[in-house]
């Protein structure tokens, strides 16, 4: 058990927020600790945990530079390249298969 205040789902008090949430908001935590964590109950499974971060200390989010945007479209041009027939999908490849549908369904073994 953590030493840090426990709320449940939807009950931690204002000023708290969790990373999504500042970064709705345009902000981000910013070196600031952990303050407080919310639980949301699951049937037959362990909670789910959010770390929540203070508001009011929380920084406005770096802007994006040329470098790191020329670089995320790198990061990202490889994530949608085939590695087997080396074209771009359109989309980031499942993981699962490898490979882009097509490639993979080619590559699929028949069942007759």
């Amino acid at each position: 058990m953590s030493t840090l205040p426990s709320y449940r789902w939807c009950l931690a008090p204002e000023g708290l927020a969790t990373r999504r949430q500042l970064r709705a908001l345009g902000l981000r935590p910013g070196g600031q600790d952990v303050v407080a964590e919310v639980h949301r109950p699951r049937r037959r499974r362990a909670p789910l945990v959010a770390y929540l971060y203070r508001v009011d200390r929380a920084k406005p989010v770096r802007p994006m530079t040329p470098a790191r945007r020329a670089a995320l479209a790198a990061a990202m041009l490889a994530r949608r390249t085939c590695p087997n027939c080396r074209t771009d999908a359109g989309y980031c490849i499942p993981r699962s298969l490898g490979m882009c549908v097509p490639c993979a369904d080619s590559h699929a073994p028949s069942s007759c």
